[in-house]
């Protein structure tokens, strides 16, 4: 079986797409083993010698951090912070979420600045080997002090608390421990600490998010193309001398996809009475490169944020020194997921707009795509479905990371609220698939007008296995069936990672 090994080795987002692609399992380097012993051995042996507060280590925390704990009550402290902090509530974070999660926080606990031992790392390893996924809500976090309540909820079963999902099953974490004939992780000091401080469920958000805007980014290209060729759109809008002399990335790269969609299409080269297409058409390249050129400031931002230890205090051996900053805070991540929204958003926007034309009865195509309109309202309604969707997608956009609160009686008075800025972004990314999906639905149909000129190889291979699962529209029918196998169509289908991220 593959595995993927936790190391000092930079960790990239295509890594992750391969682990979860691979569903590999996890293990740490002799290096990464080593600088975790290390940093736990340099504690205990600062705890022997030093009585002075050293925060969240033996000392209270948030305001409390001027109260001193003494040395016999550290792992108490410790079961106490993760259990007080477990107040999360709302829906539940899905599983391909707290799968990252643990893979996250392992990563982050393996540079050896956090103090945890050994034996907590290796038994997160085995929840994410094993499929352990710990209960977590999605209401709680403000995105400062680290992901506090979200991650405590992980890390509950390490103390024989809370409950997992095994095996599609939500079992109590006692009952599981019995099953691996695991004991509970004695908490050392500082330990709850590194486990509830730190990123991991604004970044596990993220990177869930940005993987699957990679992959749709990539669909709006395709889908759009279909959208061209069914509507008998222009081809001149995407030859690369226009873009050249505007030279965005996302732009360039854009345009050359469509390009590379539309070769040897007949369609694409029939004579057309039209000068120009709209801008849902013509500006493609335009609008879908910009959210591409966003994706990639919001890549860069993620992979320096699963690269870096993220809980507090930090410690530092060689230098001798246990620093107490700010790592924990979700600013950066707060603005690049609100920025991810924002791109994504204008993505279904565009597509929606598309849709709109398709079914506007131009270009020789029938009103609303369907023989007989009237006595069959054809495919009416779905852009009504579509434009619900994009409108909540602009309500949504509305920045997270703009507002703050104070917390903990004033210690803790800047906050970004990068959690609710994750959760809010997926619900815009899902949105953006069942608008793609509606596209797809209405591109597909309106080619099927244009018979018997056939659209480019690729393209027809997609159509042919697309028609799989969504026969063409004859008559009316319960179109929600429709847009819901369009949308497993679209998730079902695997996209080469050098194609997702190019």
């Amino acid at each position: 079986m593959t595995k993927h090994t936790i190391s000092s080795k930079r960790l990239m987002i295509q890594d992750i797409h391969d682990i979860l692609l691979h569903n590999m399992k996890l293990e740490l380097s002799e290096d990464a083993t080593e600088k975790i012993k290390k940093c736990r051995a340099y504690l205990d042996n600062k705890m022997e010698k030093e009585s002075k507060p050293i925060y969240g280590i033996n000392t209270g925390f948030g305001s409390l951090c001027n109260v001193k704990i003494s040395n016999e009550n550290l792992t108490k402290l410790q079961e106490n912070l993760v259990m007080s902090h477990s107040c999360g509530t709302g829906e539940l974070v899905p599983n391909d979420v707290i799968k990252l999660m643990l893979l996250l926080k392992i990563q982050s606990l393996s540079y050896g600045h956090s103090g945890v031992q050994l034996e907590t790392v290796e038994r997160l390893i085995s929840f994410y080997n094993e499929e352990i996924y710990p209960v977590i809500y999605t209401q709680g976090s403000l995105g400062a002090s680290g992901d506090l309540a979200p991650l405590a909820h992980l890390a509950l079963p390490l103390i024989n608390e809370g409950d997992v999902w095994y095996k599609n099953e939500r079992i109590s974490a006692k009952e599981l421990n019995k099953k691996f004939g695991w004991s509970k992780i004695i908490l050392k000091s500082k330990e709850g600490l590194a486990l509830l401080n730190g990123t991991q469920f604004m970044s596990a958000y993220g990177v869930h998010n940005l993987l699957k805007s990679y992959k749709l980014s990539y669909f709006a290209d395709l889908i759009g193309t279909l959208s061209l060729e069914g509507f008998d759109g222009n081809k001149s809008p995407f030859l690369s001398l226009s873009h050249m002399i505007r030279p965005h990335n996302g732009q360039i790269n854009t345009a050359e996809r469509i390009l590379e969609f539309l070769s040897d299409s007949e369609l694409i080269e029939q004579p057309t009475k039209q000068v120009q297409d709209p801008y849902s058409f013509r500006c493609m390249p335009q609008v879908h490169g910009a959210t591409k050129d966003t994706l990639s400031f919001v890549k860069r931002t993620f992979e320096t944020e699963i690269n870096s230890v993220t809980d507090n205090p930090n410690i530092f051996i060689e230098e001798d020194m246990v620093i107490s900053a700010g790592n924990f805070h979700g600013q950066p991540l707060a603005l690049a997921l609100d920025y991810l929204a924002i791109a994504m958003s204008e993505i279904s926007s565009i597509s929606e707009r598309r849709t709109y034309q398709l079914i506007s009865g131009l270009r020789g195509l029938p009103a609303f795509l369907v023989n007989d309109p009237g006595l069959n309202s054809g495919f009416m309604i779905p852009q009504y479905t579509a434009a619900s969707i994009v409108s909540m997608n602009k309500q949504l956009c509305s920045p997270s990371s703009v507002d703050s609160i104070v917390s903990s009686n004033g210690q803790e008075d800047h906050v970004s609220m990068g959690a609710n800025a994750a959760t809010k972004a997926k619900t815009v990314v899902d949105n953006v698939e069942r608008v793609l999906a509606i596209e797809l639905l209405n591109a597909t149909q309106a080619i099927e007008f244009r018979r018997p000129l056939r659209t480019s190889a690729f393209l027809e291979s997609i159509i042919e296995s697309y028609r799989t699962a969504v026969p063409f529209v004859g008559i009316d029918r319960i179109l929600h069936d429709d847009i819901s196998n369009s949308v497993d169509f679209l998730r079902s289908m695997e996209i080469e990672a050098d194609m997702m991220f190019a």
